[in-house]
């Protein structure tokens, strides 16, 4: 039955997909994808409650771990791996642990998402403990290995949240900060790598990227602590030094080099 199921396995109001042209694909796809931020706004205050605690779990040395199964894994992992570069943070700071490994980044696992005690196994290889904050990530809300995670955190008094796109599902009755955007049946039933996926990676984006500017990692609006590692972010870096302190590209590539920097510049060299 329809109602039985979980908001995102719901069959999709579109039918007959094979028999529309490359256009009404394109142009209904992008109709159904508009829906999603609308759903995500509708659930800003319980998003702000989560990043709160967060926020104040970093601030006295703890971490974020993210954990998920299949494409809600793999964004998870996603989003942790790009905080160390874009705000300079260690790689240890924001973990994201997927179900059957780093493997399953590229490739499924088979039954790896259905152990409710792995999660909570991988967790142990990191040591994570009250002072940190897990967060579950699960379209469905139903992925065993994420709400097993999520149990065993709360038994062991960690703090725990989740975003999931089903309402009223078992992983959110088991987080203590559950965020649920509510996005709908798919234009693919069931393919939750579309609306539910991208409602997740908007989300994740708003999680860690305003943890890391009260954390003090943006300068105005500026990645002053991003990782100088390819020639466009020194690009990047220089042109902030340039517009900051109001000088020639030269000079500005040239402190760049001296401090490694662009916040060490700044601090040094911008005037109040």
């Amino acid at each position: 039955m329809e109602e039985n199921k979980p908001d995102t396995e719901r069959s999709s109001k579109y039918n007959d997909l094979e028999k529309m042209s490359i256009q009404q694909l394109l142009t209904n796809i992008n109709a159904e994808d508009k829906t999603v931020p609308e759903a995500i706004e509708e659930v800003i205050p319980e998003i702000e409650k989560l990043v709160e605690v967060i926020v104040q779990k970093m601030e006295q040395g703890g971490r974020l771990f993210y954990i998920g199964a299949g494409t809600s894994g793999r964004l998870g992992v996603l989003d942790a791996s790009e905080c160390p570069p874009t705000f300079g943070v260690d790689h240890n700071k924001v973990i994201g642990l997927i179900a059957g490994g780093d493997g399953a980044l590229r490739k499924a696992v088979e039954n790896a998402e259905d152990d409710t005690a792995q999660a909570w196994k991988d967790l142990q290889q990191h040591q994570i403990s009250e002072k940190d904050v897990l967060v579950g990530i699960a379209a469905s809300g139903t992925t065993p290995y994420v709400i097993g995670g999520i149990q065993d955190a709360r038994k062991n008094g960690i703090s725990t949240g989740c975003v999931t796109c089903s309402a009223g599902s078992p992983l959110a009755a088991a987080s203590e900060f559950p965020v649920e955007v509510i996005t709908g049946p798919e234009f693919v039933t069931g393919s939750t790598r579309m609306k539910a996926g991208t409602a997740q990676k908007l989300v994740l984006n708003m999680i860690s990227t305003s943890v890391m500017i009260k954390l003090g990692r943006v300068k105005g609006n500026k990645m002053v602590d991003m990782q100088l590692s390819n020639k466009k972010l020194v690009g990047r870096g220089t042109r902030m030094i340039m517009e900051e302190l109001n000088i020639q590209e030269e000079e500005a590539a040239k402190l760049l080099e001296e401090h490694k920097s662009v916040r060490k510049v700044l601090s040094v060299y911008k005037r109040s």
